[in-house]
């Protein structure tokens, strides 16, 4: 056999060998792969748990607070559930609108009562519940508004010019003189400067009166 015969054999050989060994050095590196995604997907359903857990203690705890009358503790408790969660599960929605009721919130209050109704219907487990304090809810609604319309026709101050003293000035009803007006809302708490006072946290005696006709308007400059 000529040397060259000799070689391309040999390589042949080798070539052989390779593809021969390759699938077996393969599968450790696929079993490998395979346990670092089960172990990865295992992190992530213990997570899914854990996060469970806590959202339905934090939501047996608002409402035993709401059920033992203390609502304003049940809202903070609500409030907080709904800055967790991407999308809101129906007894989440159910329990909100039951708690505003008490807390006097009756637009809040129909708002989401009305939508537990519309997700559930008849069959839900509140739904009973929820027909029912939806009729109170907007009864005192409608009574809340018939009362703002009877005080529409009340001699108001806003309709005179208020003498503001010998200083000529009056702390900002707006901020109550802070300078910074704080609005709460479901994600957390947005804080901006007063339009009103300038960053001084008073009006002089113009201003004041402009602000109670509300013909005050606000200045550009709020960042």
């Amino acid at each position: 056999m000529s040397g060259s015969a000799w070689t391309k054999g040999f390589i042949f050989e080798r070539v052989k060998t390779i593809f021969y060994i390759l699938p077996f050095l393969a599968l450790p590196l696929a079993a490998m792969a395979q346990s670092q995604e089960q172990r990865v997907r295992e992190f992530e359903l213990q997570q899914q748990v854990v996060e469970k857990q806590a959202y339905n203690a934090l939501l047996d705890s608002a409402v035993w607070l709401s059920q033992q009358g203390k609502y304003v503790e049940a809202d903070g408790k609500f409030r907080q559930l709904l800055r967790t969660v991407k999308s809101v599960p129906s007894d989440l929605v159910y329990h909100f609108g039951e708690n505003s009721f008490h807390l006097g919130n009756y637009k809040q209050s129909v708002d989401w009562l009305n939508k537990y109704i519309q997700l559930k219907g008849t069959g839900g487990q509140y739904s009973a519940q929820a027909v029912e304090r939806l009729k109170t809810a907007e009864e005192a609604l409608m009574n809340e508004r018939a009362l703002q319309s009877r005080q529409a026709g009340q001699i108001l101050s806003k309709d005179f010019n208020i003498d503001c003293g010998p200083t000529g000035k009056v702390t900002c009803p707006v901020c109550k003189g802070s300078t910074v007006i704080v609005k709460k809302g479901y994600l957390g708490d947005t804080y901006k400067t007063c339009p009103y006072c300038h960053k001084e946290g008073y009006l002089d005696c113009g201003e004041y009166n402009l602000l109670l006709k509300g013909q005050l308007h606000p200045s550009n400059a709020n960042p």
